[in-house]
């Protein structure tokens, strides 16, 4: 198997059923505690699906375990599960909608769908590096300044910063 270009594929080439591969997928986070500190934390994926119909539309959804947020500070960590942050005895997960998909003229994709978290649903584009081998398929995202107070996560210590940046790397494989 050889790496393809997603730009000199077709639309056919990636027509299926893909399925997340968990153990290959990472969520990474990066947010700044009272304006100063670094914080860097990762979740897990519990599930993910996506399907690319022969014309090039796009469908998906991935969904991330909220109870499974580790910053490696168990204080910290339980705080976020509380009712001021992620509030995951009623909203367990955070969820991906994808509606669409492109490739851009950069080679770049470009996702685009509906991002829910505390049961607050707000439109979402990223963009990201799309590696092909054979029937596996690498997306590699990066959004750089993902407020979470559009989401209600609004709770903040002495101006902690709002503003998040957030690395997801998917892995998904033909099915």
């Amino acid at each position: 198997m050889t790496s393809s270009s997603p730009s000199t594929a077709s639309a056919a080439d990636y027509a299926g059923t893909w399925n997340l591969d968990i153990a290959q997928t990472s969520i990474e986070f990066h947010t700044k505690a009272m304006w100063l500190f670094n914080v860097k934390g990762t979740a897990k994926a519990l599930s993910g699906t996506g399907t690319v119909g022969t014309d090039g539309s796009v469908q998906g959804k991935l969904v991330i375990d909220a109870t499974s947020i580790d910053t490696k500070n168990k204080k910290r960590d339980a705080h976020l599960q509380t009712a001021d942050f992620f509030d995951t005895a009623n909203y367990p997960t955070i969820d991906f909608e994808v509606t669409s998909g492109r490739m851009l003229e950069s080679g770049q994709a470009e996702v685009s769908g509906s991002l829910t978290i505390r049961g607050q649903t707000r439109p979402v584009t990223v963009v990201g590096t799309l590696e092909l081998d054979g029937t596996s398929a690498t997306l590699t995202t990066e959004v750089d300044d993902l407020d979470r107070k559009e989401w209600g996560l609004t709770w903040a210590k002495m101006g902690a910063g709002t503003h998040n940046r957030i690395v997801i790397q998917t892995h998904f494989t033909k099915g």
